[in-house]
């Protein structure tokens, strides 16, 4: 496995692949990888991609500098997974090269209206612009190819996708289901901060959303239930809402069929999401 920090390097890598005939897949991460990580990598390896993954923790997606502090970093473990579970160019850019004015602000911002200020947006100001903004940076620095992401971001997945096709940007949006602990705990790299408590605890945000997935009913009725479980687990509710999977508006009553409910809350100070695909109904069941 090639290991890069250059970000030119990069670009000269990913050109040359191109014009000998391969194909890029490139995931992006923030490091402190795990088996959702894996899933990615191997899911690019099997449609015969070259696999490029990036580690980069960006700064401008946090709000909170304590959480950016707090975020795990790995970065020789991360290799490792990498390498085991083939990617071919782990890269691996300094914050330097990636925001030169940092911590003053940077001139040019991507933002996704409508998609980027609401849920994880409207509690976090400014956070969906930081992740559009890094990934449109490093999507150009890595050329046409499949990226891949997994749907644990579902909201990240509709941005970025939107993102893709506002600006026609040659890059195939590859997302792939969550992967679960053994428990149903959806895969982070911030669950390695819950302690042993705070992750019993974490497990009513899972709960919440297999409840409503098993009884299809009216969305507000969903919503309701979903506070309900996530509180009585102990959990700090942030959300728990039910949306329209492209536009991530809330769904009516009167609403039927295939939707996404979107829950987040804190546990032992560690903030958490999670999604899943539901099936409302204009009659409660």
């Amino acid at each position: 496995m090639r290991r890069i920090h250059d970000i030119e390097e990069w670009r000269h890598y990913t050109d040359e692949q191109r014009r000998g005939g391969r194909n890029i897949g490139l995931v992006t991460t923030m490091g402190a990888l795990h088996e959702g990580h894996a899933s990615l990598f191997e899911a690019a390896k099997k449609n015969g991609d070259l696999v490029v993954a990036t580690i980069f923790v960006n700064p401008r997606q946090f709000g909170d500098a304590r959480d950016l502090d707090r975020y795990p970093r790995t970065p020789e473990l991360d290799a490792k997974i990498a390498e085991e579970h083939g990617v071919d160019c782990l890269v691996e850019p300094s914050l330097e090269q990636m925001w030169p004015q940092y911590p003053g602000p940077t001139l040019t911002t991507v933002s996704v209206r409508g998609l980027g200020d609401v849920l994880e947006g409207e509690g976090r100001p400014g956070h969906f612009d930081g992740v559009a903004s890094v990934v449109a940076k490093l999507f150009a620095l890595n050329g046409p190819s499949r990226a891949y992401f997994g749907e644990k971001d579902f909201q990240q997945v509709v941005v970025i996708r939107q993102m893709v096709r506002d600006l026609a940007l040659p890059v195939e949006v590859v997302a792939l289901p969550i992967v679960r602990d053994h428990d149903g705990l959806a895969l982070s790299s911030r669950n390695v901060l819950l302690s042993e408590d705070a992750r019993r605890r974490a497990l009513g945000l899972s709960r919440a959303l297999r409840d409503v997935q098993s009884s299809p009913r009216r969305a507000s009725e969903m919503r309701t239930r979903m506070r309900s479980v996530m509180e009585e687990a102990g959990v700090e509710v942030s959300y728990a809402d039910v949306v329209d999977p492209f536009t991530l508006q809330a769904c009516a009553d009167e609403e039927r069929g295939p939707r996404r409910a979107m829950v987040a809350g804190v546990v032992g100070g560690v903030r958490l999401i999670d999604n899943a695909p539901v099936e409302i109904v204009s009659r409660g069941r």
